[in-house]
C-alpha cells in the first residue's frame, strides 16, 4: 500500500485529553460545568469524574471517556443503543437503552457514569465544555488522527498502553 493511499484512511478523532494530572487540585469545576451543560445543578449528571487517589498528598484522578477506537461499551449493548461515532467515541440513544448497565461494566476506565434518576448511562459527548472551566488547564479537547488499515493494529496497541496507564491512576 502506498503512503498516499494510507494517508486517505486516516480520520480525525475528538476526545478529551488529560494534559497534566499533577495540576489537578480536585476542585471539580469540570464536573459542575458538565452537569450545567445539560441545565442541571450539582454533580449527579456529570459525564466526567474527579476523585482523590488517597489524600491530598497523593493527588487526583480524572475519569472521562477516552473515545476508544473500538469501544467495548458499544460491543456489549444488547439493543444497539450505543453506536460508534465516526469522529471517535460513542453516541447513546437513550430511547433504545434498557438500563442493563452492561456498558458501564465493560468500560475499562469506569468512564460510563450512571443517571440514577433515569436509570440510563451518562458518557462524555466530547464538547470540551469542562475543559473551558478547568482553572489549571488539566483538560484539553484534542483532535488526533486515527489510522485504519495496515496501521490499525499499531493504534490499538497505543490505545491499550494508554488504558493501562489510566488504570494505574495516572489519567483516565
Amino acid at each position: 500500500m502506498t503512503e498516499q493511499k494510507e494517508e486517505k484512511k486516516r480520520t480525525k478523532n475528538v476526545r478529551l485529553r488529560i494534559v497534566d494530572i499533577d495540576r489537578c487540585v480536585g476542585c471539580q469545576n469540570c464536573m459542575f460545568a458538565c452537569s450545567r451543560r445539560t441545565g442541571n445543578a450539582g454533580l449527579e449528571k456529570s459525564c466526567i469524574g474527579v476523585r482523590s487517589v488517597g489524600g491530598m498528598e497523593r493527588g487526583f484522578v480524572v475519569v472521562v471517556c477516552r473515545a476508544c477506537e473500538d469501544p467495548p461499551c458499544a460491543k456489549v449493548c444488547p439493543v444497539d443503543a450505543i453506536t460508534v461515532r465516526e469522529e471517535g467515541g460513542v453516541r447513546i440513544d437513550l430511547n433504545k437503552c434498557i438500563g442493563c448497565k452492561n456498558c458501564q461494566d465493560a468500560c475499562p476506565l469506569g468512564a460510563i457514569f450512571w443517571d440514577k434518576e433515569s436509570n440510563k448511562p451518562l458518557v462524555c459527548v466530547y464538547c470540551g465544555y469542562c475543559a473551558q472551566y478547568c482553572p489549571h488547564n488539566v483538560l484539553a479537547l484534542e483532535k488526533t488522527e486515527v489510522s485504519t488499515g495496515s496501521t490499525k493494529e499499531a493504534s490499538k496497541e497505543e490505545e491499550k498502553e494508554e488504558e493501562k496507564e489510566a488504570a494505574k491512576g495516572v489519567t483516565a
